[in-house]
């Protein structure tokens, strides 16, 4: 008997990648997609839940319902970091596509996030692909959410490596570091992908090609916003390829064999020069000290991914007609 889809909760600011793991997701039989939660990142949250909208008509999946995310950081904060350069002004490659005929639901992601994890106790992951508010916001909104919840996998940190927005910083954590403290800290079961790991992960101009010679829907969708997604990498990293952060991620909810772990307790700096950087203790040493690690709960932190496995999954599932 066929084990029961996991279902999952994409939290998106959509970005390029994270269309590849929307539609990834979407051509997942282990999976199903129960909505979609917005929040800024790469692009402001409005210009997000539009984004959101537009894949989901794309992909001829309406029925999934899209709530808005917050507008401001955990702590209120206005100055956001929007990765516009990096994903187009539109977010989706400058591609001005049509806005979406549909609306988002009446609930705050927050909102949205406990009601689902209360209607499901133990059985919805949420796949965070931005940075952390949302999810915080759920856990100040319900006391239980980190016990309903099945799991938190996110995309973010860079574990022992220099971050994407700085030398200490990888760009979700960056977002809203005092969001990503209370998650990692919250006692939910939590799988954290860093760029560490995505880095590892890569679809160069030849599978590019693939996509455009694909007849497949989404591989022709994405061939065309794929551009300004190649010329930040070429220029950022002198790379002919781009990195596949979010659907790296997703297919760490979607089949965690590919990957493998290792576990601590990790905290987020909130300020100076290194904000955003996530640390990981991994519990080896017991200090005599009571500090802000002692007590903490432990998460699982992604080391290696199987990166063949996870681009051939890629290409096979948005190539199919």
């Amino acid at each position: 008997m066929a084990a029961e889809p996991k279902k999952i909760i994409i939290d998106t600011d959509p970005g390029v990648d994270d269309a590849m793991a929307i539609f990834l997701a979407l051509r997942s039989p282990e999976v199903e997609v129960i909505g979609l939660t917005t929040i800024y990142g790469n692009v402001y949250t409005t210009l997000a839940t539009r984004n959101a909208l537009h894949l989901l008509e794309v992909a001829g999946r309406t029925d999934i319902p899209v709530a808005e995310g917050s507008h401001v950081t955990i702590t209120k904060g206005t100055k956001l970091r929007i990765a516009d350069f990096v994903h187009g002004a539109d977010g989706l490659g400058n591609q001005n596509f049509d806005p979406p005929k549909g609306k988002p639901v009446e609930q705050s992601a927050a909102a949205f996030l406990v009601e689902q994890a209360k209607l499901h106790p133990g059985k919805v992951t949420v796949v965070a692909l931005g940075p952390l508010t949302n999810i915080a916001l759920a856990i100040e909104l319900d006391p239980e959410f980190c016990k309903n919840i099945r799991q938190i996998v996110l995309l973010g940190g860079a574990f022992s490596v220099n971050g994407n927005v700085n030398p200490a910083a990888e760009a979700n954590i960056f977002g809203d570091p005092d969001a990503a403290d209370i998650v990692f800290t919250c006692g939910a079961d939590i799988l954290a992908v860093g760029i560490n790991v995505t880095h590892q992960v890569a679809l160069t101009d030849a599978e590019r090609d693939k996509l455009i010679q694909s007849n497949g829907k989404f591989a022709q969708y994405l061939s065309k916003i794929l551009e300004v997604y190649l010329s930040y990498h070429q220029e950022a990293y002198s790379m002919r390829g781009v990195y596949l952060h979010d659907p790296t991620a997703l297919l760490a909810a979607v089949n965690p064999s590919l990957f493998t772990y290792t576990e601590g307790a990790v905290r987020v700096q909130t300020n100076g020069i290194t904000r955003g950087l996530t640390l990981l203790y991994n519990k080896q040493k017991r200090f005599g000290e009571v500090t802000e690690w002692t007590d903490k709960p432990t998460v699982k932190v992604a080391m290696t991914v199987d990166a063949p496995t996870v681009v051939k999954l890629l290409m096979e599932r948005l190539m199919e007609s």
